[in-house]
């Protein structure tokens, strides 16, 4: 019989950090010390200073020294970068696929597009976004090219977190549905060209509403004066392996 490895202590600290960074139940600039992640997961402090380690190399968070780190900011150049690609990305993928996929997976990719979320409600936030990345990567993986439905999929992986903001700013859940299901009828007829202005559409309310909430939760820029001085006068933070 086979057996099934357990997910080390380090692996399973970097997930529920980068799972609570992603879906912003640590705000962009919080502060987070070791001590408290460890306290708050019950875990060591060297798996969480070995996830954080994982997570600063990744970007999600900075390292300060004798402060501990600090959440990433998301910037407004971030977002248009990362949309520009998405824009590049799923207008060839949608077209690509409305060419040349199989008409069972159009058809299976038309019934995945009934879902939504609930406004305010956090927990059906998370269950969209992994359906509504579930949805796009499908497509993408319809057009026939292995590479490319991997780009999308890890563009739209580094999306999330921001679309956990944008999804707070107002009620867009049947707008969204509607995006979903438009793209998924134009698909399954071979509109190739509707296909790809439906996508460029919802690309750009979606930026849209993202770039509206980056406004909206602007903090004060930290500088590095800032840091230094921060740095200089908290404490060095606790490395000993104590379970909390």
């Amino acid at each position: 019989m086979k057996e099934t490895r357990e997910p080390s202590l380090a692996s399973t600290a970097y997930q529920r950090i980068k799972t609570d960074i992603v879906e912003c139940a640590f705000d962009p600039g919080q502060y987070i010390a070791q001590a408290d992640l460890a306290a708050r997961y019950k875990m060591g402090i060297t798996p969480i200073r070995e996830a954080l380690r994982q997570l600063s190399q990744e970007g999600f968070v900075t390292s300060i020294p004798r402060l501990g780190y600090v959440v990433s900011h998301i910037t407004a150049q971030d977002v248009q970068e990362i949309y520009e690609m998405r824009y590049l990305l799923e207008t060839a993928s949608v077209r690509l696929a409305a060419q040349r996929a199989a008409p069972e997976l159009l058809a299976q990719i038309h019934d995945s597009a009934q879902f939504t979320y609930t406004y305010k409600d956090r927990r059906s936030y998370t269950e969209f976004l992994n359906r509504n990345a579930a949805f796009h990567s499908s497509i993408a993986r319809a057009a026939g090219n292995q590479r490319l439905a991997e780009q999308v999929a890890r563009i739209l992986d580094e999306l999330n977190r921001v679309f956990h903001l944008g999804l707070d700013i107002r009620d867009s859940a049947d707008e969204m549905k509607q995006d979903h299901v438009a793209l998924s009828e134009a698909l399954r007829n071979r509109q190739a060209e509707l296909a790809v202005q439906v996508v460029q559409a919802e690309i750009e309310r979606s930026q849209a509403r993202v770039q509206e909430a980056l406004r909206r939760t602007a903090g004060p820029v930290v500088t590095s004066a800032r840091l230094m001085e921060l740095s200089q006068a908290a404490p060095p933070e606790q490395n000993d392996d104590v379970m909390i």
